[in-house]
């Protein structure tokens, strides 16, 4: 019988620090996800109108376990958002063609 190990929970009292920088922020308007068989990578750019060029500004690796943990962690807070502030409108839905972003 193959025993599968469980990832070790986060401890209730971590401490995460932030330096000015990251803090700061990274906006972008366009995300690229690729995988390999041993992690995901998202890809974060900017996008300007009429510029057939984007630049990524911020790359996060992380393992698979980890990315479908963030995409659950990020649908529940995109739920909240929406029953706290309104359905979010998706940009280029009329207009598949035009639109430029994240994209599934």
């Amino acid at each position: 019988m193959t025993e599968t190990k469980q990832p070790k929970p986060m401890p209730q009292n971590l401490q995460i620090s932030i330096e000015e920088a990251e803090g700061q922020g990274v906006y972008a308007n366009l995300a690229l996800i690729s995988h390999s068989n041993s992690e995901v990578i998202l890809d974060f750019a900017r996008a300007l109108p009429g510029l057939p060029k984007a630049k990524v500004h911020a790359r996060i690796i992380l393992t698979p376990p980890n990315a479908k943990a963030f995409h659950r962690a990020l649908g529940e807070n995109l739920a909240k958002f929406e029953a706290q502030h309104g359905a979010i409108q998706s940009a280029g839905t009329n207009d598949p063609a035009k639109s430029i972003g994240f994209k599934s």
